[in-house]
Parts: structure tokens; C-alpha cells; sequence
């Protein structure tokens, strides 16, 4: 295989045997079954692409004899497979090492989306209503579950700060790459002379964490408990049901009233609490692991300019892949998948030749 010893393969296609073998015994308790056959989920695919290079190598091998048979018609045949062959071959060489890279272990979980207007005031507050309407649609396409944790409208529409769980199959590995600040330039509303304004918000994508993931101490919390204010009809506003939890030890405050029930509110916030925290430990993970180069998409920056939405030209640039794509309305619709696709593939590109280098 091609960069990747052929002892590593050996030992994981063992195991997979090994895990099938027990699997098949059936008697293993429900807890080691669910083990056993998580652990054999993750080796499968590394051994059915390792298989099927070895299938494509000893092709390619066969073909290549072929080449020099005294029948014409048979050398021409083998050729034209021959070039086939290698395309296939290439594309199963890498498919193997995609199977080989480590996997970010939030990838399958749900996501909480942050949204928050930056510069530019109310133009900002409605690009940000723009893209969490966007989200949604794209998350309507993928069949996943958007649930509104909190918003704060701004007056002429839009959000000034929006926060979602966006829960369904492989949702983080498809966002996460959305983190960070994103630019949008168009002729505002109430521009009266056409002039283009350049206003900003900042996007948060962040694994949610359950309740096994992060143990929290009563004792580590401060909770108050207010009326509501603002936005949100009279009836909230007539009890004390907002709720605000401060985490003692990092300082992370966190509040909720969006909802009427106090304990609703208190739910919430502490799915928020326990996301950010996760999180946090993520950071402080990947900042003790990062001795070599950053992958250029994946950094998580949340202050790096990513992408700007241009307008009057109807086109969306992503600065990290310096890709342009004149399909503005279609991507403000859900349609993400090529701009997503298009950063995945390059995150595997940088992963891959890190793994080389």
C-alpha cells in the first residue's frame, strides 16, 4: 500500500477477525457487544479498502502480462484496461489512507450554532437572520433537527445573537468548518443613494456534549433566577422564570428566557453550559496535541475572516480555499453541499499530506 506499512494493515485486518470471531460466539453481554461491534465498525472499512487495493494491484499485475501477448487485439484490450485500472487503483489508494487517518471524535455528534451580528448594526443583525435561515434550510436537506436554544431579535429584523442544536447524523463533521467571522456586502434597505455597506457576524459551531461527557458539581454553580425581559409577549414577562448560571470555576455565564417554564430555561442553559465547557477541553486537547503545522481549514478561528457574501455580484468566496461560487441565492437557500464538500476535501487533502510529511 502505497506510503503505508503493510505490517499496520496486517494487524488491523487480525483484528477485525479477531472482533468477528467474538461477535459471532454470542457471548458477549450487551455492554462488551456494543464495544466489540463499535470497535469493528471502525476497522472494517480500513480492511475492505486495504482488500480491495491488494484486488486492484493483482489486476493490474495480470493486465500488465497481457501487454505483451502475440495476439494484437488482446495487447490493445489490456492496455485500455490497464489505464483504467490505475485510475481505480489511485482512487482506492487513497480512499485507504482517508480510512487510516484519525477521526475527529465529535464528528457524529449534534452541533450547537452560535450566531452573533458583529459590525455594522442593524445590516449586521439581519445578515445574521440571513444565515441562520440559511442553516436551517441546509439542515431541512440533510434531515436533521433545528431547535432554537435562544435569540435576541433585533428591531429591523434579523438576530443580533441566535443559538440553535442542530441534532442528526454526522452534523458536526459537516459544520465544523464553519467557525468564524463571515462578510457580507450588498446595498442595504434604507441606502437611499445605492452605495455598498460591508457589515459582519460571527459564526460558532461547537460538538454538543451529553451529560456522561462533562460531570458538573452542584457546588461549582451560581443560579439566579429573575423575570423575564424584553422581546416575548406579556405572559413571560409575568413570572420569575429567566435563569442565569454562572460556572464558578472558568467564570462561563450563561443565560436563558426564552421559554416560560423556569426548569425549561434551567435545561437549556445548562445544554449550553455543558457544550462550552466540552468544548474548552477540546481547545486545551488540541493545543497540547498541535506540535506540527495547523490544517489551514480546520484551525477554528473563530475571529478569522472565512467568507464573504458579495451581493450584487451574486457570489460567495471562501478565503481559506480561495474558492469562488457565483450561486449566491441558491447557498442562502441550504444549498451547501458543494461549498461543504469542497472544504471537507481539502481538510483531507491537508490531513493527508501531513501523514506523509
Amino acid at each position: 500500500m502505497t506510503s503505508i506499512p503493510a505490517d499496520r494493515i496486517a494487524a488491523i485486518e487480525a483484528r477485525r477477525d479477531e472482533l468477528q470471531a467474538l461477535m459471532a460466539t454470542g457471548d458477549l453481554s450487551g455492554e462488551k457487544f456494543v464495544q466489540v461491534s463499535k470497535e469493528y465498525a471502525e476497522l472494517e472499512p480500513v480492511a475492505q479498502a486495504a482488500s480491495e487495493v491488494r484486488r486492484l494491484r493483482a489486476e493490474a499485475q495480470s493486465l500488465q502480462h497481457m501487454t505483451h501477448d502475440a495476439d494484437d487485439e488482446i495487447r490493445q484490450m489490456a492496455s485500455e484496461e490497464l489505464h483504467a485500472n490505475g485510475e481505480a487503483l489511485a482512487a482506492a489508494d487513497r480512499k485507504l489512507a482517508l480510512a487510516l487517518l484519525p477521526r475527529d471524535a465529535a464528528d457524529e455528534r449534534a452541533a450547537m450554532l452560535e450566531i452573533r451580528a458583529g459590525t455594522g448594526g442593524d445590516e449586521a443583525a439581519l445578515f445574521g437572520g440571513d444565515l441562520f435561515r440559511m442553516y436551517q434550510k441546509y439542515a431541512e436537506k440533510q434531515g436533521w433537527k433545528v431547535e432554537l436554544i435562544s435569540s435576541s431579535a433585533s428591531d429591523a429584523g434579523g438576530f443580533k445573537e441566535a443559538i440553535a442544536s442542530v441534532e442528526g447524523k454526522g452534523v458536526f463533521a459537516r459544520l465544523k468548518f464553519e467557525s468564524g467571522v463571515h462578510r457580507v456586502q450588498r446595498v442595504p434597505a434604507t441606502e437611499t443613494q445605492g452605495r455598498i455597506h460591508t457589515s459582519a457576524a460571527t459564526v460558532a459551531v461547537l460538538p454538543e456534549a451529553e451529560e456522561v461527557d462533562i460531570k458538573i458539581d452542584d457546588k461549582d454553580l451560581r443560579i439566579d433566577i429573575y423575570r423575564s425581559s424584553g422581546p416575548g409577549g406579556q405572559s413571560v414577562n409575568t413570572t420569575d422564570s429567566a435563569v442565569r448560571i454562572v460556572h464558578i470555576p472558568t467564570g462561563l455565564v450563561v443565560i436563558q428566557q426564552d421559554e416560560k417554564s423556569q426548569h425549561k430555561n434551567k435545561a437549556k442553559a445548562m445544554k449550553v453550559l455543558r457544550t462550552r465547557l466540552y468544548e474548552q477541553e477540546r481547545e486545551r486537547l488540541h493545543a497540547e496535541r498541535a506540535g506540527a503545522r495547523k490544517s489551514m481549514v480546520g484551525s477554528g478561528d473563530r475571529s478569522e475572516r472565512i467568507r464573504t457574501y458579495n451581493f450584487p455580484q451574486g457570489r460567495v468566496t471562501d478565503h481559506r480555499i480561495n474558492l469562488t461560487l457565483h450561486r449566491l441565492p441558491e447557498i442562502l437557500e441550504g444549498e451547501m453541499d458543494e461549498l461543504i464538500g469542497a472544504l471537507i476535501a481539502q481538510d483531507e487533502a491537508d490531513r493527508l499530506a501531513q501523514l506523509d510529511g
